[in-house]
């Protein structure tokens, strides 16, 4: 598995990441929630393990924004507030499960592991997007065109997706700078011409026939 772990405590955090890696799992570490939200928004992980007290953005903060965002990877609360009102906090927050300080690493384990699970068994019928021959599995994050796979950068795979959601649809370079890059960018800026250029690359051109389509003055449609 891809693992983050957004932990502050530098002793806690050792022993996780010691833990996770000796698993061979493939451990990333985020001492921040500021950071965690970057991480989260440039890679693809399959769960990430959530510390709620953090120095600046807390971890149920951090849940609300990713699911407003509909970023849906499954998460895991790490708390020292074991009250029923936090736990359902937690939860509402849009966590996947929640564990208690102080906790025994197997225990974490093992419902790493089940949430990683749950999530792959889910991916076969959940959010997938046909368009033609191109395939574009929205849990998975993976996407295929005619049966053969296409690696995509997390940032491509999120440009793609929203095309895939907007089928046929001509969608703006302002509406994809609002929804993909989740910041105020400066509209001036080529940022989507360029992806949409790599995308073309590794989408259209190995293929006969052409997907992502421009429309002069107006924006990008993805259709057959």
């Amino acid at each position: 598995m891809k693992l983050l772990i957004v932990e502050d405590e530098p002793n806690l955090l050792s022993i996780l990441r010691k833990g996770f890696a000796e698993n061979n799992n493939e451990v990333s570490v985020a001492l921040d929630g500021k950071t965690a939200l970057e991480m989260i928004h440039n890679y693809n992980f399959d769960v990430v393990i959530l510390d709620v007290m953090l120095p600046d953005i807390n971890g149920i903060e951090i849940c609300r924004r990713l699911r407003a965002g509909k970023n849906f990877v499954p998460i895991l609360l790490l708390t020292a507030l074991g009250t029923s009102e936090n736990i359902v906090t937690g939860l509402n927050s849009g966590a996947d499960d929640y564990l208690v300080k102080p906790f025994k690493f197997g225990e974490l384990d093992a419902r790493v592991n089940a949430l990683h699970r749950r999530a792959h068994q889910e991916t076969d019928k959940i959010d997938v997007i046909t368009i033609g021959d191109l395939e574009i599995n929205g849990r998975a994050k993976t996407v295929k065109r005619d049966g053969e796979s296409i690696i995509l950068t997390a940032k491509e795979f999120k440009l793609l997706y929203y095309l895939g959601k907007n089928a046929g649809r001509i969608v703006s370079r302002d509406q994809i700078l609002d929804n993909v890059w989740d910041i105020n960018f400066d509209m001036n800026t080529n940022v989507v011409d360029v992806y949409i250029t790599y995308l073309r690359k590794k989408v259209d051109k190995p293929f006969k026939t052409k997907l992502i389509h421009t429309m002069k003055g107006l924006g990008y449609v993805i259709k057959p």
